[in-house]
């Protein structure tokens, strides 16, 4: 096994593990398969080494969906390191692969503190897939009333501004319950967001959502109860 001690072999590894994920996407038949996630392993550890997280902008902005849903996972895996990158999540967001979507949700969460950021992701709560609906309902529950505020902000006029707002405003446990039986899927969703951002003084409405017959909501919110007690 080679050993890199030196810093300045550390672009070098992690320029050669980007042109190995970019020829790999363009050329493999089948680019999901081992080889690929090695690479993307090993240039997760590089960028925990030191390697600059701004170089994985020649995966995201690849135009290969390949390179992008990979840049976006190591971003997705780097928490506060992927910091830099936070001018990339608006086309992230929007990425028409569901993929992409979902890992840039765990990065605006961590990341995210200005509204044309938190705006898109928190239109996510609506995404026609409900992988991409259930990451944003975690990403619901665990942003912070400023993160709320700050994309709220920049919404326009309409269900999901509404909503927000609704949750930033700490609403009341009664309420919660409540719109876990609107008939409106959106309206739900945030409400079981709600129910998990209360469940630190209040299990009650987190249970109601764990028994709703909505399985979107049933499931998230027994993970979410059984990780609160």
């Amino acid at each position: 096994m080679t050993t890199w001690n030196r810093g300045e072999d550390l672009p070098m590894l992690g320029d050669d593990l980007i042109d190995r994920i970019r020829a790999h996407a363009a050329h493999a038949a089948h680019p999901d398969d081992d080889e690929l996630g090695v690479a993307a392993n090993d240039l997760l550890h590089e960028l925990f080494s030191g390697y600059p997280v701004e170089n994985l902008a020649r995966l995201l902005r690849a135009g290969d969906d390949t390179c992008v849903r990979t840049g976006t996972w190591l971003l997705s895996e780097l928490g506060e390191r992927a910091a830099p990158m936070t001018g990339e999540l608006p086309a992230l967001l929007a990425h028409p692969l569901r993929h992409v979507r979902f890992f840039a949700l765990d990065v605006a969460l961590v990341n995210g503190r200005h509204g044309d950021v938190l705006a898109p992701a928190l239109k996510l709560a609506q995404d026609p897939e409900a992988a991409v609906r259930w990451k944003a309902l975690s990403f619901l529950a665990g942003a912070s009333q400023d993160q709320l505020a700050a994309g709220a902000a920049r919404l326009e006029a309409g269900r999901v501004r509404d909503l927000t707002e609704w949750l930033a405003g700490r609403p009341a446990s009664r309420d919660v319950v409540a719109r876990l039986g609107d008939p409106d899927l959106t309206t739900r969703l945030f409400a079981a967001a709600a129910a998990a951002r209360l469940a630190a003084e209040d299990t009650g409405p987190l249970e109601v959502a764990a028994a709703a017959e909505d399985r979107e909501i049933s499931s998230f919110a027994s993970e979410r109860l059984g990780s609160s007690r």
